[in-house]
Parts: structure tokens; sequence; C-alpha cells
């Protein structure tokens, strides 16, 4: 796949990695609070959670969905009283300061807070300290105790299973937002996903898609030790806890940057009005912006024998198709048809009319953009197949040996099932995000080197033989890899070579 100029810079520190590193001192100190404070700390958070179970419960009575709670002495009152609940719980977990910097404004002002960086559920003090509404799961709802913690401050539920929902998330934001200050105001963390707060990542549309004057709030860990951090790959959500509560005080301090009014040209284009608050609140942080989105998390986590080892052009890729809106509800099955369809071509390669037409999707210019990633030849065609195992990789990076399985439908001799070296190659170098992949330690490891063919199953048979494939059998252009001489056994017991 081509390299593009537009492609996302490289990242100096994996945003969706968070790994802990203890001093001696620190060890000393978990043990001992783990015997001392943290049994007390947790029985407190967890008495407090229980106690502010029927305030909530109790306001949530007799509500609609569909129009704000009536001001009554008593609401107000059990507002308050869960105020100082939860305040109370965060004490008893060790935030004993929280300081908090700015003023929040009204909500017939600016509906919409936007929060980040978004880096664990203890980003959930600001929301309780302000009651605001969420945008959160609907199966959060069923939690039992936090659910309805959860639905006392009226939050937007997104429907995963739903198509629709992120088009009925956006409608029911613009709804509360257009109430003048009768709903509450909506605290939205529009990273959409937890990092390690290295950088900000891009954020999601829905906050600034209805065009309503937003106001920015970053959050600040200020521990030399981050044990608040819950990311993709690092501490789980239990020893999180554990963790956090063994610390003698944890500090946070929030920060109400001032009201941020879009201007015409960011109220038709949501994305520079998210991008234009995304670089004012990485400037208050101090912190670089990432150009990763939550939908690249997984590409560059991949993992295993076939990992991806250049991520670059497949995050361009993957922005793109995001665009494109081809990626929300891709299945197997299409999949699998559209790769069907692609292998009647017999190799004939589509100018960008008949790509357009291959998809079922008008010309524009970010389909425009994923044409040209794949015409190589620079003569405005390109093939088919390669567009479809790119696609499969970036749908599902954790399952590289699928797509390997679908890129050799496509390109296998229907009586034999080989595939030719010229095939595997590229099949490897669009999987892998390299620019070009030299198979020679691969035949010689199959000891199939005059015929330079093979079949899935000797390739898979290979593979899991070799936990690091890539790395072993595998030499890249301008990055030489390790010799791949050892001998393995076959899956029969046998050599591979195909003569015997």
């Amino acid at each position: 796949m081509k390299t593009s100029n537009s492609q996302p810079a490289a990242v100096s520190r994996n945003p969706f990695i968070h790994e802990l590193k203890f001093t001696m001192t620190d060890k000393i100190k978990i043990g001992l609070m783990s015997v001392t404070v943290f049994p007390v700390r947790l029985l407190l958070v967890s008495f407090f959670m229980l106690l502010a179970w029927p305030f909530a419960f109790t306001a949530a009575l007799g509500r609609s969905d569909l129009v704000p709670d009536p001001q009554s002495w008593w609401r107000r009152l059990i507002d308050l009283c869960l105020r100082v609940i939860m305040r109370a719980m965060w004490f008893c977990g060790g935030f004993h300061w929280i300081k908090v910097k700015g003023e929040q404004a009204p909500p017939s002002e600016v509906p919409i807070l936007t929060v980040a960086p978004h880096s664990s559920y203890f980003d959930a003090i600001p929301v309780t300290m302000t009651m605001c509404s969420i945008v959160t799961k609907l199966e959060s709802r069923s939690i039992p105790v936090w659910g309805t913690l959860i639905s006392y401050i009226r939050p937007v539920f997104v429907f995963r299973s739903d198509q629709q929902s992120r088009r009925k998330t956006v409608e029911e934001i613009k709804r509360r937002a257009q109430s003048a200050g009768k709903w509450p105001q909506i605290m939205i963390f529009p990273e959409g996903t937890c990092t390690n707060r290295s950088g900000l990542i891009l954020f999601k549309a829905g906050a600034f898609i209805p065009g309503f004057p937003v106001q920015p709030v970053v959050l600040r860990y200020l521990n030399k030790l981050d044990t608040f951090s819950w990311t993709w790959h690092g501490p789980g959500a239990l020893k999180i806890l554990w963790l956090t509560l063994c610390q003698p005080h944890n500090s946070v301090e929030i920060e109400f940057l001032p009201v941020y009014y879009p201007s015409m040209k960011e109220r038709e284009n949501p994305a520079l009005f998210a991008s234009n608050v995304r670089k004012l609140m990485a400037k208050a942080l101090d912190v670089p912006l990432t150009d990763l989105s939550f939908d690249d998390r997984e590409i560059i986590l991949s993992r295993g024998p076939l990992r991806i080892h250049d991520c670059s052009s497949l995050l361009h890729f993957n922005q793109l198709v995001c665009r494109l809106g081809l990626k929300t509800g891709t299945t197997d099955n299409m999949l699998e048809e559209e790769a069907r369809r692609a292998t009647k071509l017999q190799g004939d390669r589509l100018g960008l009319e008949d790509f357009a037409q291959f998809l079922n999707l008008p010309v524009t210019d970010t389909l425009r953009q994923v044409h040209s990633l794949f015409d190589q030849a620079g003569d405005g065609k390109i093939d088919v197949r390669h567009y479809i195992i790119a696609l499969s990789t970036v749908q599902w990076p954790h399952k590289s040996m699928d797509t390997l399985k679908l890129a050799f439908k496509m390109y296998e001799n229907e009586d034999s099932g080989e595939i030719a070296e010229d095939d595997l190659a590229v099949i490897l170098e669009i999987m892998l995000g390299v620019k070009e992949v030299e198979l020679s330690p691969l035949f010689l490891q199959l000891q199939a080197s005059d015929m330079r063919k093979i079949t899935y199953d000797e390739l898979q048979c290979l593979i899991k033989q070799r936990p690091h494939f890539s790395v072993d059998c595998l030499n890249f252009k301008d990055h030489p890899r390790s010799d791949c001489t050892g001998r393995l056994q076959s899956c029969n017991g046998q050599s591979h070579n195909k003569d015997n």
C-alpha cells in the first residue's frame, strides 16, 4: 500500500498502553498500606456508594426520559445530599483535596462540557461534583448500585447494537442543548476511550455537531506514581482500584477553561470545531496532539506472529474508510462476498469510477484518496483485492489468520490451493504495513526454494510453530530480520519439501 504524505505522524508513546514501574520504596509503601489503610478505605467507599443508592433511586421515581426534572425542593435536597455523599466517598478513597480552577459556566449559556484527557473511571470525580449528564452505553444502566447512580444524572444512553445510534445520540444532545438550561449540562469525553494521558488523541465529533458553545474542562492527576490510568493494555480495573487506594494521597486538579464559541465555519464543519478545541485543551495541558483515534487502538495494539510492523499507512487507510462509513456494520459475510466478487475479476484492475461502482459509493475526494493508496503503478487503476485485504486487516487486527485465509481464497489456484511467491509478498506487505517483503527465508524454511509456491495449510502450520514468524521468517526492505534456517517439524511429521 502506497505511503501518503498526509498519514498520521509517528507515535512516540503508545497512548493505549500503560506500564507501571515500582521502586523499592513504592513496593514497601503499597505493602504496608495494603494491610492497614486499604481495607478501611475500601469499606468506607463501599458504604458511601451504598448510602447514595436510596437517594438516587428515590429521585428517579416517576421520571420521564423525554422531559427534564421539575425543580422541586425535595429534588434539590436530594441533589445536595448526593453531592455531599459522593464527595465523602472520594475523600475516603484518598482524594482529600480536589483543586478546582476556573468557573463552570451556567447551563443556560453552555449546554455541553468537553472533558479531556479521559484516562480512568476516576474521571467520574467531576461528574459527581457537578451532577452533569454524561453519554454512556446502555449496558451501564444494569450495573448494580452504580447503574442507579448513573441513571440519576439523566445520561444519554448509546445503543451499540443500533446502527443509527450515533445519529440518535447527536439528536438527543441537540434536543437537550436547546432547552435553555432546563436539562442538566452534558459532560462529554470526546476522545471516546481511555488513554495514558501522554497526549490528546483525536476527538469524536458528537459533542460538536450541534454547533453550540462548549466549555473545555481539563483533568490533571498529579501523583508521581500514575495508578489512575486504565488503558487497553496495562493494569486492570481492580488492580487500579487497589493501587490507588494504597496511595497516602491522590491529587487531582480540575480546570474549567473559558467558554469556546464556535465560528460560523466551525458550526458548518464539526471536525474543524473539534480539532480547534482539542488544540486549545492540549495547550492548557502542555501535552502533544496524537493523530490517533478510538478506532485506531486495535491496529497499534496488534500482537501475534503477524502483528502489524508499521502502522502509519494502515492508520491512514483506517481513517479514510471510517470517514466513508465502510467499517460500520461490516461483517465476515460481507467481506467474503466482496472477496468472491474480487476473485471473479481475475486480477483485472479497476479505475476510480469502477472502484466506486464496486463499493456502491459515489466518487468523492475521500474515495479518491483510498483508490490512490493502492495505485502502485500510477496509472489510475488498482487491484481491488489489495483493498479487501487492507479492510479486513484494519477491521479485525487481532484476526490476522482470518485475513490471511481470505487473501488466499482470492489468489490461490483452484486445483492446488497454492499461491505464488509474488502474490504472498503483496498480501504480507499490506497486512504488516511494510513496503517490501523478501520471502527467501520462508521458502528456505519450507525447503521449497525451487517451486516458490505455498498453500494456506503449509503457511498456517509454519506460523503456528513460529510465535515470532514475521521476525524469524521474513526480511523487510531496509529492516533485515534474523535468519530462519532452523528446522521445524511439519504438520505431517515430514519435511515441507514438495518433492517428497
